[in-house]
């Protein structure tokens, strides 16, 4: 069976028509068998990482996040902080995986990224302690939260600001082990760095937004909430290669475009 009481990187990718989950050393992947949230064996088979396609590391049913949760993005954008964390929903369709495109929607015209740390959940999680918490993690992932700023600002609620197709980047895998709540999490333009901050900044750590989620919604098995992004961000243009980028799981790259209609 697979274990996550250590540092592992689990991939899910398309090969050969088929989509599996991995375990990525190097430049390897180790094939398994099964659901690695239920328990998955490896096949013996392995897969250069060259020759696969990389797909979001978890297919969830829920794409929970939190809004205005590290202290130097909300400063930025002149915000008080929240007396809980601001919850919202993406839709599944808004997930895509390492170097898929962001597909600007028309009209569009102050879409920014937000590097966030991502955490994908174990184990069914409902009505659970902030003690508790840790218990229902499977492990860390790095995400971009693509945001229209004129639309959230503008619209009642953040359905299309942060739903629209393309805006939940996810990936490249999902690891165990790591310390979630002493990460550096960076994105970068075109090379440029544009957003530094570790989560040990977070106004609402990890296991008590997990918790506060848990007293609404029950949460499954590859379900994913991100976190909360630091700092500054800015507009993305056409051609612009995001990089986002959380320590110990790897760099999630996506380059912008237009959607076409």
């Amino acid at each position: 069976m697979t274990t996550v009481t250590k540092i592992t990187k689990y991939v899910r990718y398309s090969a050969a028509g088929n989509t599996s989950y991995g375990i990525l050393e190097n430049d390897l992947i180790r094939e398994l068998h099964g659901d690695i949230f239920a328990g998955a064996e490896p096949t013996g088979k392995t897969l250069a990482l060259r020759d696969v396609k990389l797909l979001a590391p978890c297919d969830p049913r829920n794409v929970a996040a939190v809004g205005r949760n590290y202290k130097s993005h909300i400063v930025d954008r002149n915000i008080q902080p929240a007396p809980f964390p601001g919850l919202f929903w993406k839709p599944c369709s808004s997930i895509i995986g390492t170097e898929e495109n962001i597909l600007l929607p028309e009209g569009a015209q102050n879409v920014h990224y937000e590097a966030e740390m991502v955490v994908v959940i174990g184990k069914k999680t409902r009505s659970v302690t902030p003690a508790d918490a840790a218990k229902h993690i499977f492990g860390i992932t790095a995400g971009n939260d693509v945001s229209e700023r004129d639309w959230q600002k503008n619209d009642l609620q953040w359905f299309r600001a942060k739903g629209s197709d393309t805006f939940a980047a996810l990936g490249p895998a999902v690891v165990t082990g790591l310390d979630y709540n002493n990460l550096l999490v960076e994105s970068r333009v075109n090379g440029e760095v544009r957003q530094s901050g570790r989560t040990s900044e977070l106004i609402f750590p990890v296991d008590m937004v997990i918790s506060y989620i848990s007293q609404f919604a029950t949460l499954m098995p590859g379900d994913v909430i991100y976190t909360g992004t630091p700092g500054t961000t800015k507009p993305m243009q056409p051609g612009d290669v995001i990089e986002i980028e959380v320590e110990g799981v790897g760099v999630l790259r996506n380059r912008v475009s237009k959607r076409q209609q």
